[in-house]
């Protein structure tokens, strides 16, 4: 058997598509179009490509793009001020302070400091609520990206058996969230589970977020089991998942390559969370299937 490869990038390159369609009419109802605010703090490299990759595609998506670029030594207070005045600002639809921020500055402070409604990071402990006691919120893009990879490759997911590897915030907690939303039974998983083979035995759907370059090998994998691979682990071999590829492509019957499966997904997401939060801030409705 040879997995399906499941591309991310194309799939994204569709939901950007039709987030820019819906931004004409947003606009002629509002009088304006959405914006995303950005602020990076630092030099970090990868960090300031990202921020520069997110500006560009919320551009071509007919989007404002406000950036804010602050020196490493901002201070946290300064940090805050900026966040409330974005707060406060009716052109701005969401708020990403990119992480990570300098070790002088307290990250669950500013993230916090955040109007959950404007949160399309999705990090704000009031949507983190939401998303586990099922009510609308903005969900963590990353794992809402997966989500969606997953959907369109087996429809529903009722009754399918998940497991997660990983329990961060970011990724591992919200992903078993909403897989469990969609009536899948669910297990989260670690670098410190016990028998971790035995859980992916019986696994229709593995989702590896546990950040540990080719931790998931093949043979521990259920035949034919769909497998999305989040993790990004710079190596001398390039850039690699958390799942041994080629060994787990023989096996699984579908999984995103690394590049190119979750993280143009990523972006992607941040855009529809965006699109969302400015048709609720501005009162526009939505139709719940539109994005």
């Amino acid at each position: 058997m040879t997995a399906e490869i499941i591309d991310g990038k194309a799939f994204a390159a569709g939901l950007r598509a039709r987030i820019a369609d819906l931004v004409p009419a947003f606009e002629a109802a509002a009088g304006r179009v959405p914006g995303l605010a950005v602020v990076l703090v630092g030099e970090d490299p990868a960090s300031a490509v990202y921020v520069r990759s997110k500006g560009k595609q919320t551009r071509e998506a007919g989007m404002a793009s406000f950036e804010h670029r602050l020196p490493a030594d901002t201070t946290q207070e300064a940090l805050l001020a900026l966040v409330d005045q974005l707060n406060a600002d009716g052109a701005v639809d969401g708020i990403l302070v990119q992480l990570p921020l300098p070790r002088h500055i307290d990250a669950q402070a500013v993230l916090q400091r955040i109007d959950p409604d404007k949160d399309v990071d999705g990090f704000h402990p009031v949507n983190a609520g939401r998303l586990a006691t099922g009510l609308e919120g903005f969900v963590p893009c990353t794992p809402l990206g997966c989500l969606m990879l997953l959907q369109d490759r087996l429809g529903d997911l009722s009754g399918l058996n998940a497991v997660v590897i990983g329990r961060s915030n970011i990724v591992g907690k919200p992903m078993a969230a909403l897989l469990t939303q969609a009536s899948a039974t669910v297990t989260v998983a670690h670098s410190r589970t016990r028998n971790l083979p035995h859980h992916l035995l019986h696994a229709d759907i593995v989702v590896a977020a546990v950040g540990i370059a080719h931790f998931v090998k093949g043979e521990w994998l259920k035949p034919g089991a769909t497998v999305i691979d989040v993790g990004i682990n710079r190596t001398e071999d390039g850039l690699v998942g958390d799942v041994e590829f080629d060994s787990a492509a023989s096996v699984a019957g579908a999984i995103t390559p690394v590049p190119g499966g979750v993280g143009p997904m990523t972006i992607a997401c941040l855009l529809r969370n965006t699109l969302v939060a400015a048709h609720r801030n501005a009162g526009v409705p939505l139709e719940a299937d539109a994005i």
